[in-house]
């Protein structure tokens, strides 16, 4: 059997993000996947800019990695005590292609921030914005890694055994929910 294909989707533009490097621990922590990284360098959404040009040829291969991706792991800050603006922004795009690119599809939402509470509020926004495109959320306990500038050594893994057992559980969980 083909390894599964997986999409990760990091809400956060930044280079050296956090929420990157939780990104791929969770990567390392699932095992053997193809895995195809989001661009969400996206414009921003307009609809006026769609109906003059249609549907944007970044926002179209996003759409398009969604459709071929067997499991998507998102993966973002929490911002003023909500989702950020380039997530937000791609999810408002991807709704606008044609298909339920979500649907059924076995996804989990982790994050990584700089607060005390690893996110949580952000956390809880991102799948309120998913939920009306039906994904398969797979539940169990958060990934909520708080203090994140303290809990990533020099190479980019996770220090915290806790942050890593609850990590490699959502990843299993993932694994399974992909048959």
């Amino acid at each position: 059997m083909a390894d599964p294909k997986l999409l990760t989707i990091c809400g956060s533009l930044r280079k050296g993000s956090f929420n990157r490097k939780l990104l791929e621990n969770a990567v390392e922590a699932f095992g053997a996947a193809e895995v195809m990284d989001a661009d969400l360098n996206l414009p921003l959404f307009n609809e006026d800019l769609e109906a003059a040009e249609g549907i944007p040829a970044s926002v179209q291969a996003l759409a398009d990695q969604l459709e071929a991706a067997d499991g998507v792991i998102i993966s973002c800050p929490e911002y003023n005590k909500g989702i950020t603006g380039v997530l937000k922004n791609a999810l408002d795009w991807i709704s606008r292609t044609k298909g339920t690119k979500f649907a059924g599809k076995p996804t989990v939402v982790l994050s990584a921030n700089a607060g005390r509470t690893g996110g949580e509020t952000g956390q809880f926004t991102v799948v309120h914005c998913l939920l009306p495109m039906q994904p398969q959320l797979v539940l169990g306990p958060m990934v909520l890694v708080a203090g994140a500038h303290n809990e990533f050594d020099e190479a980019g893994k996770l220090k915290g055994e806790l942050y890593q057992k609850a990590l490699s559980a959502r990843m299993e969980a993932l694994r399974a929910a992909l048959g």
